[in-house]
């Protein structure tokens, strides 16, 4: 415990960084540059974490802070505002300036209020805008304590509900990635996407499109939702999360879409999605019963006529497994 509380660092408000500029300018006669210059230097030195603080040391209004006070005023939200948003938070420090601010409780509330929208770019772009802000331990608490979970989950099975597959791949993938974001280094974000029931949505997904229009990032999600990655926590429960998705067919649906060879563009993302779920014997016999391992042999004599080291690696991997 001792040894956590050392390496933690010390956060400070933009105000206080602001002030500190201020007085390297008035008391110690530096010019502006060199005073944000000293001060971050100053407090790095200090251990305080400046992530999510505006270092620029100028008056003009942040690209990021002034297009996320737009999505805070608008009434009439456009999807060339929110893919704009998602853009500038694509570097990471804009996004922690973004989450700092406020970001990510004003993209999962429009989220919310778009959950029933008929315009599907309008719901992927909020989406994809806050995917892009979920990239540490307080940005997706910040989620969890919006009720985002539940907002995602209501998103995915109102889709599945309508069964229009023409628009619905892109939207999928936008949910899946937003929950594979979320979910990576929090046991709670974890449970509470699994308590929702996001196995059914995730079996259901297999069930309602075709292999080879499965959402890339429903790959990704399984992964994460069944990695051990928050060491916060001394005992995870992803072990019982995979004999849980495997149960309900996850496993085997992961294994048949193996059968797409090369010709799938999300075929080592499956790969890795199957080697998580199959932790036990039982699951890897199910998995062979099903025709997984002569699939996987198939990928590998392909991948070496093709030269595709990429696909040979995770599928020597999982068979491995």
């Amino acid at each position: 415990m001792g040894g956590a509380t050392r390496g933690k660092k010390t956060k400070i408000s933009q105000e206080a960084f602001d002030e500190l500029v201020r007085e390297n300018v008035e008391d110690l006669g530096m010019d502006r540059s060199e005073a944000v210059e000293d001060a971050i230097e100053t407090l790095t030195l200090q251990g305080v974490d400046l992530s999510g603080i505006i270092t620029s040391g100028t008056d003009t209004p942040h690209p990021v802070l002034d297009t996320l006070n737009k999505l805070k005023q608008s009434e009439d939200l456009s999807a060339t505002l929110l893919h704009h948003f998602a853009l500038l938070c694509a570097a990471p420090d804009d996004a922690a300036i973004a989450s700092r601010n406020g970001a990510v409780e004003t993209l999962t509330s429009i989220c919310s209020k778009l959950s029933t929208s008929s315009d599907p770019k309008l719901v992927i772009s909020a989406l994809s805008a806050l995917s892009s802000l979920l990239r540490d331990v307080q940005s997706n608490e910040t989620f969890a304590r919006c009720g985002g979970p539940d907002i995602i989950i209501a998103i995915i099975s109102s889709k599945q509900q309508q069964q229009q597959q023409q628009d619905s791949v892109d939207l999928l993938n936008a949910c899946f990635s937003v929950i594979a974001a979320a979910a990576t280094g929090s046991e709670i974000l974890k449970e509470s996407f699994v308590n929702l029931n996001v196995d059914q949505l995730i079996i259901n997904t297999f069930n309602q499109i075709q292999p080879h229009s499965i959402p890339a990032a429903l790959y990704d999600a399984i992964c994460v939702l069944l990695t051990s990655d928050d060491h916060r926590v001394a005992a995870s429960q992803v072990f019982g999360y995979a004999r849980r998705f495997a149960k309900l067919g996850i496993a085997d649906a992961l294994a048949h879409s193996l059968r797409q060879g090369l010709t799938s563009s999300s075929l080592v993302s499956a790969c890795v999605a199957l080697k998580t779920v199959a932790v036990n014997d039982d699951i890897c016999r199910s998995v062979a019963d099903k025709g997984g391992i002569d699939a996987v042999l198939q990928c590998i004599d392909d991948s070496g006529e093709e030269y595709n080291m990429a696909v040979a690696r995770s599928c020597c991997s999982l068979l491995c497994k």
